[in-house]
């Protein structure tokens, strides 16, 4: 803009009247709501009063819709014309069908005077046509921009933005129905009910009692009431000792066989260190082998001893990172007890403890530690037969009592040299209801283990009753009960004999998990916890709950990649990579169309954000820690060319695939610490999971839910073009596979 007041000279005399560049008002409206799908296929608009921005204000049809800036964010910018700086607006929902009805917020026009919103940034309401309320917090920020600056800014977007068809994606996005790439592919659909696309699983996935998977008495001597014993899926005898649970070795076609549940085993090893390069103290090696630590008679520092022994128990545990390196310093520089750590439940029955116990032993074993579960009431059917009634459990049955008791201890000692002979973690699952039984496990802990209690509180009614009804179909307790109301009557007079003596635990170290089952909130109280492991347990049960849902495992479809045999890299789907993708999209809408809300979940390399990409209506979030394992060096490379290039690194990992490291590059140990806050986050979440990710991935997210043991993750079967539905709830884990392709 000229002006005549501004003028200066320059050298010759010359008048000049210097440019003011003129300043535009560039205003950023937001809307957030953090409950997604409240609004359904809604989408937030605005419209103005100014016929200079919009014309008719009464046009719905014309308002400017806002961009999703995030899951729950959406978000509209504009420049404000110089003679426009007064403006009035409102916000609406509105569907992407133009001929649907709308939705204008309820309340006055909004007025934005010189970049400030007048009377404060109010909720945005709205009423739907079933009298739904929906609320957005709403902000306006406004600055001052120079119609220079602003053209500069957007060249330079223009010119240097290229986005891909997967980088533009943010990291947490959400799009609203099924999207296809030409009529071609969209006609592709799954024709038949998905049950016709079912293919068997690798596993045992018959549901078993939770009780019957845990630990045999070690001895013939421990159990003299009989030599031997069968009900479920048990069938033992005590010839010799055992020393490690061989679940899969049982028959699954004996009784209390019903629809998939997956059977466990335990692994106690350790990752690797070794010394090197002449330098004394321990390092952390490649990832072959486990040490067993040892005082050098010539140093301060501990060394290793190496041993490629991958069966040998060792009280470490077989893991990399945080979990190796806690435990390392806990067992160094702790008490002699606390290299054992004992956690023994509390509980009055049919509250949830043995399934608590069962997923914390799944979890530490999955980290890596070595541990058991060892329930009370097996030890007691095995010596006192399975047909107790309630009267049995009464507290003025003293022969109850000591019998009770008595099978107590030979569980307690069974742990204890467990845990002499390498174990590291122990459940010890029982009622332990009273301060006197409490106390005798105490004192047979004494210089041996560390005891954690661990209580579980349960005051839902109706929860109560559906776990004593489960019971009443799955416990052999009552197997051979035929009246089932007769069944029920039984255990809850069992259950009214608990509650006359039950007292809350009040000594040493405890966790109490006070009606937290239902994932809806509830409380944990923890007394007297310390070090990594029982931290990493506090931790683990704040975010678990009942509720049943299904998670669902996919790899990505088949890449240009896996057809070139090459291992790593990021590069795009095949053809028939392209069409699984489109059968996934339809396969996700048809077995999720009865869920309120689900979410899904890829990596950050582009198949797998591709190979989710035709999904709609759930939002998609992008963890880099779902990317496929790093193979470092090797990363493009074939097999065939490693094994040609690089024999030694070849023969490494055919010797120990779960700890051998690629050169800069990950092992699976490596991948299994960076999957636990996606496994934390699994059993946090209370609505389907679909998760979209790579083979290694996926193994070790199978193992975990399966509670396979770590030796056996490398070599475990996730193909192509196949989904894996892991079914979670108080029944346990069940597992069903989809072959779409």
């Amino acid at each position: 803009m000229v002006t005549g007041n501004n003028e200066e000279h320059d050298g010759n005399g010359i008048h000049q009247t210097p440019l003011r560049i003129p300043e535009l008002l560039y205003v950023s409206v937001k809307m957030e709501n953090p409950i997604l799908a409240l609004a359904g296929n809604l989408f937030p608009h605005v419209f103005f009063s100014s016929a200079a921005l919009l014309g008719d204000s009464c046009d719905c049809s014309k308002a400017l819709s806002m961009e999703r800036e995030s899951a729950s964010m959406w978000e509209l910018s504009f420049v404000v014309p110089q003679n426009h700086e007064a403006l009035d607006f409102k916000f609406l929902l509105k569907p992407k069908d133009d001929n649907s009805p709308c939705f204008v917020e309820e309340g006055p026009n909004r007025v934005i005077i010189g970049g400030a919103l007048q009377g404060g940034a109010r909720l945005a309401s709205f009423k739907l046509d079933n009298d739904q309320a929906v609320e957005y917090k709403v902000f306006v920020q406004a600055s001052r921009v120079s119609s220079f600056d602003l053209a500069a800014s957007w060249r330079a977007y223009k010119e240097n933005f290229h986005p891909s068809a997967v980088r533009g994606i943010p990291d947490v996005s959400i799009s609203s129905e099924l999207q296809t790439e030409n009529e071609t592919v969209s006609s592709v659909g799954l024709e038949l009910d998905l049950e016709h696309y079912v293919v068997p699983a690798p596993s045992n996935s018959a549901r078993v009692y939770a009780a019957n998977l845990t630990e045999n008495p070690r001895s013939r001597n421990s159990v003299s009431g009989s030599d031997s014993y069968s009900a479920g899926d048990d069938s033992f005898s005590f010839d010799q000792p055992e020393t490690e649970m061989e679940i899969n070795d049982l028959d699954p076609s004996k009784a209390y066989e019903s629809p998939r549940m997956v059977k466990s085993q335990s692994v106690g090893t350790m990752s690797t260190l070794r010394k090197e390069d002449g330098q004394r103290g321990p390092f952390v090696d490649r990832g072959v082998g486990f040490p067993r630590f040892q005082k050098s008679s010539s140093l301060k520092a501990f060394t290793t001893v190496l041993s490629l022994d991958t069966d040998t128990e060792n009280s470490f545990p077989a893991a990399a990172g945080a979990v190796a390196a806690g435990a390392i310093a806990d067992q160094m520089l702790g008490p002699k007890e606390d290299k054992h750590l004992a956690i023994v439940m509390v509980s009055l029955p049919a509250r949830g403890k043995t399934f608590t116990a069962a997923k914390l032993t799944r979890y530490l074993r999955w980290l890596g530690h070595n541990t058991k579960h060892f329930n009370v009431g097996k030890y007691r059917r095995l010596k006192h037969g399975a047909s107790q009634s309630a009267d049995f459990f009464r507290a003025d049955n003293p022969e109850g009592i000591e019998a009770r008791n008595e099978v107590a201890k030979l569980a307690f000692e069974d742990m204890i040299t467990w845990m002499q002979e390498g174990g590291q973690v122990g459940i010890f699952d029982a009622t332990n209801s009273s301060k006197q039984r409490r106390n005798m496990l105490m004192k047979l802990a004494e210089g041996r283990c560390k005891i954690i209690f661990l209580e579980t509180i349960c005051n839902d009614v109706d929860m109560i009753e559906r776990n004593i009804r489960y019971k009443i179909q799955q416990s052999p307790d009552y197997a051979e009960v035929q009246d089932f109301e007769a069944g029920l009557r039984d255990f809850k007079t069992r259950v009214t004999n608990y509650e006359k003596v039950y007292e809350t635990v009040e000594e040493g170290s405890y966790i109490k998990m006070i009606d937290m089952a239902s994932g809806r909130g509830g409380q944990i109280q923890v007394n007297n916890i310390s070090g990594y492991l029982p931290g990493r347990i506090v931790f683990f049960l704040m975010n678990t709950h009942l509720t049943p849902r299904p998670i669902l495992l996919t790899r990505h479809g088949e890449s240009q990649d896996n057809v070139r045999g090459r291992i790593g890299g990021d590069p795009a789907l095949s053809e028939a990579g392209e069409l699984y993708k489109q059968k996934l999209a339809k396969f996700v809408t048809k077995r999720l169309k009865s869920e309120r809300a689900a979410s899904i979940w890829t990596s950050t390399l582009q198949r797998t954000i591709l190979t989710a990409g035709p999904i709609g209506g759930f939002p998609k979030i992008q963890w880099r820690a779902l990317d496929e394992i790093d193979a470092g060096v090797c990363d493009g490379m074939t097999y065939e060319e490693i094994k040609k290039n690089m024999p030694e690194e070849y023969e490494s990992r055919k010797k120990d695939k779960l700890r051998y490291r690629y050169p800069r590059g990950e092992s699976y140990l490596d991948v299994i610490q960076r999957l636990e806050p996606v496994i934390i986050e699994l059993e946090r979440q209370r609505a389907p999971v679909v998760v979209v990710s790579h083979q290694a991935v996926l193994r070790a997210l199978y193992a975990y839910f399966t509670d396979r043991p770590l030796k056996e993750i490398p070599h475990m079967e996730v193909p192509l073009h196949t989904i894996i539905e892991i079914e979670l709830g108080v029944t346990g884990v069940q597992e069903k596979r989809y072959k779409l392709m």
